[in-house]
Order: structure tokens, then C-alpha cells, then sequence
């Protein structure tokens, strides 16, 4: 395995994002940059980027989410964006939902480290997870696929009028224009693109914002949403 390169000192605008968490996010920081590294859930090469690119990249995407909301980040893989959105966010309740074992065994480790009483780790892949996960005002991702597979997985996890929030880079709008289609038939109504990070990081980061209508997933998930919600009364029940 190449080695790591050495984590440099956090910038000086981390501790205004992080405020009162900054020295938690300084340990998250040395905890990707160390068993981030050695477990693979990072490549070495990001390791001296890791504030820039990585925390605060993330930590500015707080700016589009509303208070206290619930939020699942789908496909957190090293907690990117959910813990540094945790550690700058108490008020939310948020959901790191991740299908493979190793990153979520680091994620529970990282949440028990940090105090992130308000975090919880959960293991299984986003498209198997309705009925099994409360609905969330807000599903979050970063890196984890196309915009309208993404959809495809994020969309159903959420509640009536709910929003995804997926950051990603300069193709933005081209995904966008290229999922029309199949967001539609998702049950999105409205769609944007926008830069959140003004001041923080340069370039910002950039951010599309899928918004449901009353029928998140659309048609083919409204049977499977209802059954869900039978399921979980006839549970409450016994």
C-alpha cells in the first residue's frame, strides 16, 4: 500500500465551521488520515487535502439544511458528508446508512468516539431500505453515483415534501438535465443546482437539491411505501 503523506495543521477557518467540535473534527481528521487510510476507505494521496476537500467541502453543506430535521446520508462510506455535517449540526438526527461492513464498523467507531450521541450508524443498501428506516426530511450523498441512480436509491428513504442533497462536482448540471426523466417518474417536482461554502472553500462546493412531491419514489414505490407503513402499524400493535 503507498503511504500516507502527513495531515497538515487545519486551516484556521475550521475552527469558525467547527466551533465548539473543532477538536473533534481535528480528531476525525487524524482518525481518516490514520485507519481511514489502512482500512481503505481513503487513498492516501487525499490525505493532505483532507480539510479542504474532504471536512469542510462537507461541513458547508449544513448551510442548505433546514433545523432540526431528520437525515439519512446514503452510502456514507467513510462519514462523508454526514459526520462532519453531525459535528457542526447537533440539532439534526442523522442516519450513516452503508452496505459495507468495514466502513460501517469505522463509522460506529468514529460516532462512539466523537460523542455524536445524535448519529446512527446503520449497515444495508439504500434500495432495501424502506420500511426499515423511518422516512427522512432530507436523504444527503457525495460521490456515490449518477445523479438518477442516486435518485433511485435516495428518493423512496424520504418523507412527503422531503429533499435530496447531493454534492457534486463541475458535471452538476449535466447529470441533471441527463435524469430529468427518470426523477420525474421518482416524483420529483422541483429541481436546482447551487454553491454553498462561500468564504469557507475555494472552489464551493456545489450542490443539486431533488424536492418531492406528496409520492416520494413516485408510482412504483407507492405500493411498496404502503405495505411498509401497514408493516410497521401491525408491529406497534403486538
Amino acid at each position: 500500500m503507498e503511504e500516507a503523506a502527513e495531515l497538515p495543521p487545519a486551516p484556521a477557518v475550521a475552527r469558525a465551521v467547527f466551533g465548539d467540535r473543532f477538536p473533534e473534527a481535528v480528531r476525525y481528521a487524524e482518525l481518516l488520515a490514520d485507519a481511514g487510510v489502512q482500512r481503505g476507505l481513503i487513498g492516501p494521496r487525499e490525505v493532505p487535502r483532507l480539510w479542504e476537500r474532504h471536512l469542510l467541502n462537507c461541513a458547508v453543506l449544513s448551510e442548505a439544511v433546514p433545523e432540526g430535521v431528520s437525515v439519512c446520508d446514503v452510502g456514507s462510506g467513510a462519514g462523508l458528508p454526514g459526520i462532519p455535517l453531525a459535528l457542526v449540526r447537533p440539532d439534526l438526527q442523522i442516519t450513516l446508512l452503508e452496505p459495507l461492513l468495514r466502513r460501517t464498523t469505522f463509522l460506529q467507531e468514529v460516532v462512539e468516539l466523537l460523542g455524536l450521541d445524535h448519529v446512527t450508524v446503520v449497515r444495508g443498501r439504500a434500495e432495501e431500505m424502506m420500511g426499515k428506516v423511518p422516512p427522512v426530511h432530507v436523504v444527503t450523498a457525495r460521490a456515490v453515483a449518477p445523479l438518477d441512480r442516486l435518485a433511485g436509491w435516495g428518493v423512496p428513504l424520504l418523507r412527503p415534501y422531503g429533499e435530496m442533497l447531493a454534492l457534486k462536482g463541475d458535471t452538476a448540471e449535466e447529470e441533471l438535465t441527463a435524469a430529468r426523466a427518470a426523477l420525474s417518474k421518482l416524483g420529483v417536482v422541483r429541481t436546482s443546482v447551487f454553491q454553498v461554502g462561500e468564504g469557507v472553500v475555494d472552489p464551493m462546493s456545489t450542490v443539486v437539491r431533488v424536492e418531492c412531491g406528496e409520492s416520494p419514489g413516485g408510482v412504483r414505490f407507492a405500493a411498496k411505501r404502503a405495505k411498509a407503513a401497514r408493516t410497521g402499524r401491525a408491529r406497534r400493535r403486538r
